[in-house]
């Protein structure tokens, strides 16, 4: 083999080299703007939740004040939830059945 043939060798691997060491920094790139956005996702999040329980607090003060039982109201929400459900799921087997036949 000449010097040439080693030259264009040591050349590709050269070439491929840089084009591996391009890819990675791109993707420790992307994986730097992930944990960036991450972390200002979990940040929202807590502030969401710090709010949700000074809203949840506000609102069981009012119902109280107007006598509103807060936990009837939820149950029975839970339940009409779970009633609904439970029906759109019967809907769509009837639908699956009918496909079926």
């Amino acid at each position: 083999m000449g010097f040439g043939d080693t030259a264009k060798k040591i050349q590709t691997l050269a070439d491929r080299a840089e084009r591996t060491y391009k890819k990675i920094s791109e993707l420790r790139d992307e994986v730097d703007e992930t944990q960036e956005t991450v972390i200002d996702t979990s940040e929202r999040v807590k502030t969401l939740e710090n709010e949700m329980a000074e809203q949840r607090a506000v609102l069981d003060a009012v119902a109280e004040e107007v006598g509103v039982d807060l936990e009837r109201v939820s149950t029975e929400a839970h339940i009409t939830d779970a009633e609904e459900s439970a029906a759109d799921d019967a809907d769509s087997d009837a639908d699956a059945n009918e496909d079926a036949a």
